[in-house]
This record gives structure tokens, C-alpha cells and sequence, in this order.
């Protein structure tokens, strides 16, 4: 069964593809948009840039940190520059040009990292990027945002290009459901959309995983219990206010990520909710270590990171609750 199937969510295109067209449409919105590519713009989608503004395009190579150092530098001469490479590579690669080049000065660099998450199969571990939140949240001004369908990826990127400020957006390489009917899509830079309404527990998701929540909570329903589902697209700045009404409404909540356990979404959350309403909390992510080679679906239920899993955390919460 593919991710939202239960939900009824309708199948969509990778959304590398939807990264492209979405950074086409902010560097014709914006002729101080430049993009820089580490030889990879047929697998991030940036190849589209390319085609239509091959001036303000640059394939920098397989160079991470050079292509960072160059990005600063277009910054500070007051261009936006998108730099694009697969999430791993970005994150760890360049981690110290992104620090020093990027995050101490504040710089107004967006970074776009795909193939994120073990989704990404076959590639192997190599490619694969689960300490992205980690990595990125560790540098004080970054954004985060996290598009679980086509429609928010494009929000997505117009919120990155129109924020002053280094700007993180998590892509994939495989396809996500439309989650949002075309533009009926939301996005505001650190506010949770409520995606589906419940009084037993909370479900908070981000990326693939707002899907596999949809359909948990689908899975939860016929049973008779009642979950709310957030998609969290802001991991930060997260949305204090909703997870703090979640906690007080439903009384148990339970993250959902394609991410390391640690440093990741949930562990964020779980510092608010102890600072706000301290209520029951399970989490669905990697258990800090690191997968094989496999398809998706394989990789997925390795893990943890299924429907079943989310369903099986949200009434240990409740449980937890109710004692």
C-alpha cells in the first residue's frame, strides 16, 4: 500500500520535479534570484533554471563547500542564491562553510536538499540524508521547512526566496501524494496546518510522513478513536501555539518524521510540550542508526515509519493517558 492510499490522497509527480518548477517560478518572480548546482540539476530539479536563465545558473560541481563559499559571496553582493544538492551532501559536506560562510553572518542563502530521508532506497546510506533537522536546526538562523506535497513545496519556496535569511527546504526523490488540492494550500513560515480534527490524540508529521499520518489516523477512526493530524512544514520555527493547544485538547501526542530520532522534529516538540502542557508522547523515527539499501516500502516498515507503526504509537499515548 503507497503512502495516503487509505486517505484517499491522490498520487503525485516526484517532488524533485515540483522543486524544479518550483525554483523556475521564483527566479522569474525575481531577477535577483541565482541558482548554483553541484552537478546534480537532473536530479534536484534545477536543471529547469537552467533551460530558461543559463546566465543566472552555475554548476559549481561536485565542490559542496566551494559552491557555499561562492553562494556567501553572492549574498552579500545582494543576490538570492539557491544552492542545490542532494540533502547529505549539502549538510555534510559543507557543514563548516555553511557555519562560518552562512550562519554566523546571517546571510540570505536558501538551500534546497534532495533525495532527504531514507526514502531515497537503493542509493544506500551514502545518499541518504536522516541528520538533516539535526544539522540544520544546529545553526542558530536557519529556517526549516519540510513541503509534504507538490503544492506546499511551491509555497515552500516562495516563503524561502521572500524570508531574509538562510532558508533550509527538504526535497525528495520519490513521489508524495497530494496532500492539498492545487493552490488550496496554506504555507506560513512556522505555522502548522490542521489537516484533520480529533479530541483523543494529536498526530504531528511533516514530509512523507504527513500522509502515512493521514492514513492512520483513517486506520484509528474505524476503531472509534478520533486523531488530529498537523502537518508540522515549519520544524523551525515550530509552531509553539499549536503544539501547545494540541497537547491541552487531546491530551497525548505523537511525531511522525523520516528522520533521526535525535535532534530531530520530535525532540523539539517534546522540549515545548514539557515547558508548556507536559502530556504523553511517542515518536515515529529512525532509531538513531542507519539503514541499507532497499525500495522504499521495504526501508519504510524497517524502520518503523509506517501507518501501522503511527497507529501503534497513537494508542500507546493514549494509553499512557488514560492511566
Amino acid at each position: 500500500m503507497r503512502p495516503g492510499e487509505l486517505a484517499g490522497l491522490k498520487p503525485a509527480d516526484q517532488l524533485r520535479k515540483a522543486a524544479g518548477e518550483a525554483m523556475l517560478a521564483v527566479a522569474r518572480a525575481n531577477p535577483r534570484v541565482v541558482v548554483l548546482d553541484g552537478d546534480l540539476g537532473n536530479s534536484t530539479g534545477a536543471h529547469e533554471v537552467k533551460k530558461e536563465f543559463p546566465e543566472r545558473f552555475f554548476n559549481v560541481g561536485i565542490a559542496e563547500a566551494n559552491m557555499i563559499g561562492i553562494a556567501a559571496g553572492l549574498a552579500a553582493c545582494g543576490y538570492i542564491p539557491i544552492v542545490t544538492s542532494l540533502a547529505s551532501f549539502l549538510f555534510n559536506n559543507a557543514f563548516d562553510q555553511l557555519r562560518l560562510s552562512v550562519a554566523i553572518p546571517a546571510l540570505n542563502v536558501k538551500c534546497v536538499g534532495s533525495h532527504a530521508g531514507i526514502s531515497t532506497g537503493r542509493e544506500g546510506p551514502s545518499s541518504m540524508s536522516t541528520e538533516d533537522f539535526a544539522l540544520a536546526g544546529a545553526l542558530a538562523p536557519f529556517v526549516i521547512l519540510v513541503p509534504c506535497d507538490p503544492a506546499s513545496m511551491h509555497k515552500a519556496m516562495h516563503a524561502a526566496v521572500a524570508h531574509v535569511g538562510p532558508v533550509y527546504v527538504r526535497s525528495s526523490r520519490e513521489p508524495l501524494p497530494h496532500v492539498y488540492a492545487g493552490d488550496d494550500c496554506p504555507f506560513e513560515i512556522g505555522k502548522a496546518n490542521l489537516l484533520r480534527e480529533g479530541r483523543d490524540v494529536t498526530i504531528i508529521a511533516n514530509g512523507l510522513m504527513v500522509s502515512v499520518a493521514l492514513d492512520a489516523a483513517v486506520i484509528l477512526a474505524e476503531e472509534g478513536i478520533q486523531a488530529r493530524v498537523l502537518d508540522m512544514h515549519t520544524v523551525r520555527p515550530l509552531d509553539r501555539r499549536a503544539i501547545e493547544a494540541a497537547a491541552r485538547e487531546t491530551g497525548a501526542l505523537v511525531t511522525a518524521e523520516e528522520q533521526m530520532l535525535t535532534g530531530g522534529m520530535g525532540a523539539n516538540i517534546a522540549r515545548i510540550v514539557a515547558e508548556t502542557c507536559p502530556v504523553p508522547m511517542r515518536f515515529v523515527a529512525i532509531r538513531d542508526e542507519y539503514t541499507g539499501s532497499g525500495s522504499p516500502a521495504e526501508l519504510m516498515a524497517r524502520h518503523g515509519l509506517t501507518a501501522e507503526d503511527v497507529v501503534a504509537a497513537a494508542k500507546k499515548a493514549i494509553a499512557a493517558k488514560n492511566r
